[in-house]
């Protein structure tokens, strides 16, 4: 997205957070320094993630692993549906929490058991598909913390500038769940597009991935070809040339589709364009809507004809690509 007024960028994301969920303090404090500060002071800023029903991706897979820990057996699909929200009330009330069924810093701090080598169960597999999920590890998620995992952890554990001692304490259980998720490419639902010069910059929250991930998928599957997706942000946030609402991993441009869907191929389009396919891009928005019905603040592009129906939302300079705001 192009630049943006900060302050306005800021209260617009601060308004858009669902009420009683409060302000994550990422949101302010990762915009506070550059992305050359964040490779220095790497993740003294890691909060723990705030997650609700309707969520998906690897922080939810982790939250259902746990759960199982603490005898609250879901599938660890890496869908916060109706099954896993009760697990999560069941066990907010079983210790003493507020039993909102909020993944919170609380609720996490409770379900984060210490681990190290030699242990077994869900526990480790939580640690084990973050891992993969968040530093491409390649572990079997087998519940078995063995040397592997070990060295996964303590490369995590210098990576994110802590004690490289290979346990996995409250400390490293919080830099873990914070850090982003590069968005995967390859798989033929979606592929990386990089206009501004940032080549790098495709990672956001473990939620934002995981949400995306499910709408490419389901669109894909329409015949309409994969979905190309730019900027989002740097691996630990930070300022990014062109942009000033992508800092915090919930903000992804992705682009509009074409009618012989070569959007992978054939370069960016505008909803003015021949052979822009208004159907397939409002199927697309449909899709990432309905992947997050209460996790998308918005969508800017500026086809008229979407704005009209409601999917969309008109921006200055976003009528050739579509700017997805997670919550």
């Amino acid at each position: 997205m192009r630049r943006l007024v900060r302050i306005v960028s800021l209260f617009a994301a601060v308004a858009s957070l669902p009420v009683g969920l409060g302000v994550p303090a990422q949101a302010f404090s990762r915009t506070a320094f550059s992305q050359a500060a964040f490779s220095q002071a790497a993740f003294s800023q890691a909060a723990f993630p705030l997650v609700s029903k309707g969520n998906r991706g690897s922080d939810v897979v982790a939250l259902q692993h746990l759960l199982t820990a603490h005898g609250r057996s879901v599938s660890a699909d890496g869908v916060f549906d109706s099954g896993t929200h009760s697990a999560v009330v069941a066990f907010q009330q079983s210790e003493g929490l507020t039993a909102d069924g909020i993944v919170g810093p609380a609720t996490w701090s409770a379900l984060a058991v210490t681990l190290r080598q030699g242990d077994n169960g869900p526990a480790v597999k939580a640690v084990q598909s973050l891992l993969d999920a968040k530093r491409g590890s390649g572990l079997a998620v087998d519940g078995a913390f063995g040397p592997g995992t070990d060295s996964a952890v303590r490369a995590f554990q210098s990576h994110a500038g802590l004690g490289a001692d290979g346990v996995v304490g409250p400390v490293t259980w919080k830099n873990l769940l914070w850090h982003y998720e590069k968005i995967g490419f390859g798989s033929g639902t979606m592929c990386a597009q990089s206009p501004d010069g940032n080549s790098d910059a495709h990672w956001a929250t473990g939620g934002a991935v995981g949400q995306l991930k499910a709408a490419a998928a389901t669109f894909a599957a329409t015949g309409n070809g994969a979905l190309p997706v730019g900027d989002s942000g740097f691996e630990h946030g930070g300022d990014i040339a062109g942009h000033a609402s992508h800092e915090v991993g919930l903000d992804i441009d992705v682009w509009p589709i074409r009618t012989d869907s070569a959007q992978c191929t054939a370069g960016r389009i505008t909803w003015q364009s021949g052979t822009y396919d208004r159907e397939a891009t409002r199927r697309l928005v449909q899709e990432i809507r309905a992947k997050a019905p209460s996790h998308v603040t918005l969508i800017y592009f500026n086809d008229p004809q979407l704005i009209s129906e409601g999917l969309t939302t008109s921006y200055p300079n976003h009528d050739n690509h579509l700017h997805i705001r997670y919550r």
